[in-house]
């Protein structure tokens, strides 16, 4: 069976390795001691395996790690492969002089088996360089001076196809099979919105989109397809929030699907979107997103919210290439602890630690991951280390402090090479740490030792799991719970001090009184509970305002406003939740 290799890049320049369980040198490949190399990848399906190292570009087949080819380009500084590793795509810094005042061409196409150059391009700008392809490598697109060009069949000669009219900053084809989808982003002039246009290829003047999507606050934008390409979601940034309430800006994220439909995903929390992947099942996506500490929920393809996993300071997501295992953490500014879900039966199977960790990525086998501290992010304790699902360190690489780590990959492989397994929720037998793991408590100064502790570090923390469609589960008390219970309380007590200076709303005389109203400057006495049963009483609260918001919305559809397919969905779901509640009331 294949065993996924670990492709590595650093100052003491590339090298392989076996994956798990063997770790030793793939001594077939012929190692690059350059310490220029400034590029490694591997080609989608897994055939070849290219790198630059300031002098020329190397490509080797992977099933023997034989030199197939040589390129003479000293100065390339970034590789991409087309779909199915045809073609090697180069690009260098756009250079011009006195003596070449045009400049060279400094972006190519190369023929991957044997290194002949197809066709040479101009291309400045290194952010979004690659030429896109199909999923077939049948049809490539690539953004010129704001309008995007379509090839056909590898044919570079001439363009067939131009999706013009308004300026374009952004464009990412859809993967899956023929008729091709194209979505777009088009930058709105001061005053005016931006719109994301979804379109079928060759159908691509402005009035034959598939679906819109207008947006007033996006300075630049991130596209997610779905892996079959028929659902993809648009997340639009601002690079500062006027209102002052993010340093990060400001982030929304809209939904868009080739029959046309669009939806808003609509976010319980406040602050930024933190990270979106769609899960490989197709079925679902995954948001990581508010305020630390930050929410994660999956969303259906409704954009309905159908699980959250908690309230943990997490900023990443990253599903395994099968799709049944989930893993969220928060790398960075953050402590780095790692929690690994079951996503079929919404269960964790494991949590663990990973500090200083820059780089993540699961291996194509989706049993084990790969974590690394690289340079030039951190420059102390650089290396990488491999873990099993459950949580255990199976091995770990440290690097010299006077050599640095600036990349680890895995090998690639064909879809379906490796099919999914149960989960076993048992860890496996693993190594221990070569590093201390910081102490998870609190400081407490030397005057302070020994007592009884009567706080909690990181007390804001809820770590659980919370299915929309089930009861909540238990949680540790928040900090904004506590202020509400207090609230509460007081407002309680308020209420059974008025009712005894009135002596239960009876005056003196014998005539009954009428209660105490807001006019009369005294807070009104709640409404009493509807039943006896306190869960039966917070499922009709639940229910009543849902009601209330299918209300507003079948007045915003009266006056005229055009609905969001999520909401005329909620609108359906009236009656359900009125026979509900009839049930609730019996």
């Amino acid at each position: 069976m294949a065993v996924p290799c670990v492709a590595v890049r650093g100052s003491t320049g590339i090298s392989l390795s076996q994956g798990p369980p063997s770790y030793e040198a793939v001594s077939a490949f012929p190692k690059d001691d350059s310490k220029m190399c400034k590029a490694m990848l591997f080609s989608p399906e897994g055939k070849y395996f290219a790198w630059s190292n300031g002098i020329s570009i190397k490509i080797v087949l992977c099933n023997n790690w034989s030199l197939i080819a040589e390129i003479r380009r000293p100065k390339v500084y970034a590789l991409q492969f087309s779909t199915k590793g045809t073609y090697l795509q180069t690009w260098e810094p756009f250079i011009v002089s006195q003596a070449n005042p045009q400049g060279t061409p400094n972006l190519n196409i190369w023929k991957s088996e044997n290194g002949e150059l197809i066709k040479s391009f101009v291309q400045k700008k290194q952010l979004d360089w690659a030429p896109q392809w199909s999923s077939d490598e049948k049809l490539c697109g690539m953004l010129v001076d704001s309008n995007v060009v379509f090839y056909e069949d590898a044919n570079f000669e001439r363009y067939l196809n131009k999706l013009k009219g308004a300026k374009i900053s952004k464009f990412s084809i859809a993967p899956g099979p023929a008729p091709y989808h194209i979505l777009c982003y088009m930058p709105g002039k001061p005053g005016q919105p931006s719109f994301g246009k979804l379109f079928q290829y060759p159908k691509l003047e402005p009035s034959q989109s598939l679906a819109n999507k207008s947006s007033f606050q996006a300075d630049r934008v991130d596209i997610y397809w779905q892996s079959k390409g028929t659902n993809a979601l648009l997340m639009t940034s601002t690079e500062v929030d006027k209102t002052g309430a993010s340093y990060y800006g400001k982030q929304a994220l809209h939904y868009l699907n080739i029959k046309g439909e669009t939806a808003m995903v609509t976010l319980n929390k406040d602050g930024p979107i933190h990270a979106v992947q769609w899960s490989p099942k197709n079925m679902e996506f995954c948001v990581v997103y508010g305020f630390m500490p930050s929410k994660a929920a999956l969303f259906n393809l409704k954009c309905e919210a159908i699980f959250e996993f908690g309230t943990v300071h997490r900023n990443s997501v990253y599903y395994n290439p099968q799709g049944n295992i989930l893993l969220l953490t928060g790398f960075g500014n953050l402590r780095g602890g790692i929690e690994l879900w079951d996503v079929p039966n919404k269960k964790l199977i494991a949590k663990t630690e990973a500090p200083d960790t820059t780089l993540l990525e699961w291996s194509p086998d989706g049993e084990h991951f790969m974590t690394a501290t690289t340079a030039p992010r951190l420059r102390m304790g650089n290396g990488f280390k491999i873990w099993h699902y459950t949580g255990t360190l199976l091995y770990e690489r440290p690097w010299n402090e006077q050599e640095e780590l600036w990349e680890v990959c895995w090998q690639s492989f064909s879809a379906n090479t490796f099919p999914e397994k149960p989960i076993n929720y048992k860890a496996v037998n693993g190594i221990t740490p070569s590093q201390p793991q910081a102490s998870k408590q609190a400081y407490r100064p030397p005057s302070a030792r020994g007592q009884t502790i009567t706080f909690k570090l990181h007390d804001d923390d809820e770590i659980g799991t919370n299915s929309i469609s089930s009861s909540a589960a238990c949680k540790p008390i928040s900090k904004t719970k506590k202020k509400r219970d207090a609230k509460k309380a007081k407002k309680e007590q308020e209420t059974m001090s008025i009712r005894q200076s009135d002596g239960d709303n009876v005056a003196t005389n014998g005539q009954v009184t009428s209660p105490p109203t807001k006019s009369q400057g005294i807070a009104a006495i709640p409404d009493p509970d509807p039943t006896d049963d306190p869960e039966k009483n917070k499922k009709i609260k639940k229910i009543k305002s849902k009601l209330d918001q299918i209300s507003k919305l079948k007045d915003q559809q009266s006056a005229g406003k055009q609905l969001e397919i999520n909401q005329l969905d909620k609108i359906k779901k009236e009656s359900e939740l009125l026979k509900e509640l009839s049930e609730l009331l019996l």
